[in-house]
């Protein structure tokens, strides 16, 4: 499958833990799983596979998931018994991952594919909403450890290739990522950081990409990212999307008592 339209790119915020299993969370997250489903229904076509880049799975060199049938990874701690037993069976795609893993080498990356990893809970809690069914191929796409801006952007613009051969691509994290500071406390550094962020990705192309680069200048950046790896899939998503335009496509001002959040489509449908 290859197009003449590439697809668009994604950075979606994945929520909190299992929330789509936990009925007073799946409240709470009621507005992002409706984006989630608008985001699907907007599609024409259905993707050849989906390709998520997870803030839950980095490390010193960059590894492309080539599982078969890919397990969970139960990442996320002191959530009710049965959420430790859920399953999300979506097949994976090994070899999307091989072709994929061949557009990362030759961007000059040191990279490998990892044949035992499974969905982490930044792909299968936002998958669970987008394709309740699990039936479309799945894979994932680490990041690394340095969390260096231009590193995540030309992993993406490496990865801008798939856009045309069906390949949907996802960046999965959260705009707001500080787990001591939340609720109403966040409510100030949260909106701060969110309306910069929206500002940003306003921006003619160069000027959007020297300012995300340069991310731990805007308010409150810190405060809300005390660790950035729940904002490098935006990196990957926008590199990946190179010079189009970004459109918001899910904000809410009160999440969990206070955070404001936000996701983005980069490109056209």
């Amino acid at each position: 499958m290859t197009s003449d339209k590439p697809l668009p790119t994604y950075f979606i915020s994945h929520g909190g833990g299992p929330w789509i299993w936990v009925p007073k969370m799946r409240q709470t997250f009621a507005h992002l799983e409706q984006s989630l489903k608008d985001m699907v229904a907007e599609w024409d076509e259905r993707p050849k596979a989906i390709m998520m880049v997870s803030g839950h799975w980095e490390g010193d060199e960059i590894e492309v998931m080539a599982t078969p049938k890919p397990p969970m990874v139960y990442d996320y701690y002191n959530f009710p018994k049965e959420t430790y037993e859920v399953v999300y069976p979506a097949d994976g795609a090994p070899d999307i991952a091989a072709r994929t893993l061949e557009l990362i080498h030759q961007a000059g990356f040191k990279a490998s594919l990892n044949t035992e990893r499974g969905y982490d809970h930044g792909v299968f809690v936002p998958m669970a909403a987008m394709y309740p069914a699990a039936d479309i191929p799945l894979f994932q796409v680490s990041i690394l450890s340095s969390y260096d801006p231009v590193a995540h952007f030309e992993l993406g613009r490496a990865l801008s290739a798939l856009r045309r051969e069906g390949v949907m691509i996802i960046g999965s994290g959260l705009s707001y990522h500080n787990l001591k500071h939340l609720g109403p406390e966040a409510a100030v550094p949260s909106a701060a950081f969110d309306a910069w962020l929206n500002d940003v990705m306003q921006l003619p192309a160069a000027e959007r990409r020297a300012k995300l680069e340069d991310w731990d200048s805007a308010p409150y950046a810190r405060m809300c990212h005390p660790e950035e790896d729940h904002l490098v899939p935006l990196f990957v998503a926008l590199g990946a999307a190179q010079d189009e335009v970004a459109t918001n496509i899910y904000q809410e001002a009160d999440l969990m008592g206070g955070i404001s959040a936000s996701g983005f489509r980069f490109g056209a449908l």
